[in-house]
């Protein structure tokens, strides 16, 4: 199961940079870094004027942020899972569907081809009791050619 979550995630992945939607992602992503970058230069230029305590104060202020953030990320990783559970039942579900169709299938092909051979061995056995018949046949005939020819002597 967690081979196919993990192929369905590469999966998504690799839709997501043939559709360009990673590029995107990516570039917003540089851009938001930019602005918290310009942000947070033009923040220490201010914060070099003001006192240290107001430094403690915004770096608390970060801190529980940060915690915020941690938070929301942790639930949203839980709505995921739980929103592809019922995705990975299905395809579970669908996989298994896919095996026993291919093993009936199988199965069918393994009996087809038993019959397959079991007539073709038929035939060749006619054949065979043909060959001999005829064998028999031209044989009797040569001997009693044979015959009428010693005899016709």
């Amino acid at each position: 199961m967690n081979k196919l979550v993990e192929f369905g995630r590469k999966a998504l992945f690799y839709v997501r940079v043939l559709s360009g939607y990673e590029e995107r992602r990516i570039r917003n992503y540089r851009l938001q870094l930019e602005k918290r970058l310009t942000q947070a230069q033009e923040r220490k230029a201010a914060l070099r004027k003001i006192p240290e305590q107001t430094v403690l104060a915004e770096v608390r202020r970060m801190v529980e942020e940060m915690k915020t953030l941690n938070r929301k990320l942790e639930e949203t990783e839980v709505a995921i899972e739980e929103y592809f559970k019922p995705i990975d039942k299905d395809a579970e579900m669908i996989m298994k569907m896919q095996l026993d169709g291919e093993e009936k299938s199988m199965k069918e092909m393994m009996k087809t081809m038993q019959t397959q051979a079991i007539l073709e061995r038929a035939e060749a056995e006619k054949d065979a009791i043909a060959r001999h018949v005829d064998n028999n046949q031209h044989n009797q005939e040569a001997e009693s050619s044979t015959k009428q020819q010693a005899q016709m002597r």
